[in-house]
């Protein structure tokens, strides 16, 4: 089911079970789609405050969030700067 299906599922209280599993779709979705940005992010250069920034979050939360995750691209980032 593509994203906007997605939404029209999740907005439909008609059916809470098929309305829940839209949402946690979507969560799952978000947060693909949420990673891929971080990691483009820092590969172009953005600091963890501009991320942070940008996602309306704390500097610690997001860095909290992916820097683990994302350790190679931050590790050469480290070694370019």
């Amino acid at each position: 089911m593509d994203a906007t299906r997605l939404a029209g599922a999740a907005a439909d209280t008609s059916d809470s079970s098929r309305g829940l599993r839209a949402v946690a779709a979507l969560r799952r979705l978000l947060e693909t789609l949420e990673l891929r940005q971080v990691e483009q992010a820092l590969r172009q250069g953005a600091s963890w405050s501009d991320i942070a920034a940008d996602l309306g979050v704390t500097r610690q939360a997001v860095h909290k969030k992916y820097a683990k995750r994302l350790r190679d691209v931050v590790d050469g980032q480290e070694r370019r700067t």
